[in-house]
């Protein structure tokens, strides 16, 4: 190491300072700091980029699980709008029933963990939360059945490899219930997006429940990340790729849609406060799990 010597080669005090200040905290003050830091991190990426989302129902079978645990992306529908074949999370409607079992009162432990887990996205979902995939979008005309048994769009019928349980063509339609595979066409209404469950027998959608504003679209489902043996993605079916545009839609004006919420610049002062921080640094140069 070399010195700066003053003129009687003694080592000027002012350094001598400037070093022991620029001295890093010892860890054990350094980790309740991050420990902070890291908690606002996710509470914010929960807000605006990511969130993971628990399923509490059947009837996305086989797709998605009970207990299963999806990744979704809150920014995509920010610059476009949704597309069929997508799996989707957003806020029922009036008209939407909720698929949550009412859980007793876990008393005021349960309760914090509850409210800690929702901030960080990984409790149960609300009342009101729903996943569905995107069947069609405004302007579409959905209805079912073709001769084959078949969901069609715009007169396509769909192969869906994904149902793996459907309901059975012989049960007659019932008001308020969607446990018939038949029902009458639809006409999606601009600004909103006809969705149904993968487990069509159990799946109660906008079969019977109606259709669902875009604007209630939380963000798009891409992947399963728990439990580690079902890690996989959440790809757009191949069958939507035959599906031909309304006239109606194709020739009117995409809509506008705002930009992009302003998460990722809400994060950067807080990364920038752990770049001087030693810790930060050896978990970041470490190797990835």
């Amino acid at each position: 190491m070399v010195q700066t010597l003053d003129e009687d080669g003694t080592v000027d005090p002012w350094r001598r300072r400037a070093r022991r200040s620029r001295r890093q905290m010892p860890l054990w003050q350094e980790l309740p700091l991050l420990l902070v830091v890291a908690f606002c991190l996710a509470v914010l990426i929960r807000t605006f980029l990511l969130q993971a989302f628990f399923i509490p129902s059947g009837s996305m079978e086989d797709t998605l699980l009970v207990g299963d645990r999806v990744l979704v992306n809150k920014v995509v529908y920010d610059v476009r709008d949704p597309v069929r074949g997508e799996v989707v999370v957003f806020r029922g409607t009036d008209r939407w029933a909720p698929q949550v079992d009412e859980q007793p009162d876990p008393g005021f432990v349960g309760k914090l963990g509850r409210t800690v887990g929702d901030l960080v996205g990984v409790s149960r979902p609300g009342e009101k939360d729903f996943i569905k995939r995107v069947i069609g979008l405004p302007g579409d005309r959905v209805k079912c059945c073709d001769s084959q048994g078949r969901v069609t769009v715009n007169g396509t019928p769909l192969d869906e490899p994904y149902v793996v349980r459907d309901s059975p063509l012989d049960l007659p339609p019932s008001p308020g219930e969607c446990r018939s595979r038949r029902f009458d066409e639809v006409v999606v209404p601009p600004g909103q997006i006809f969705v149904m469950g993968d487990h069509r027998l159990v799946s109660q959608d906008a079969r019977c429940q109606g259709p669902v504003p875009i604007d209630n679209v939380v963000g798009r489902a891409f992947m399963v990340v728990w439990p580690s043996s079902r890690w996989s993605s959440l790809p757009v079916p191949s069958t939507f790729d035959d599906v031909s545009d309304p006239a109606a839609a194709a020739s009117a004006p995409p809509p506008v849609r705002p930009t992009p919420q302003g998460g990722v610049l809400l994060l950067l002062p807080l990364v920038a406060a752990l770049r001087g921080s030693r810790a930060f640094r050896t978990v970041a140069s470490g190797p990835a799990t």
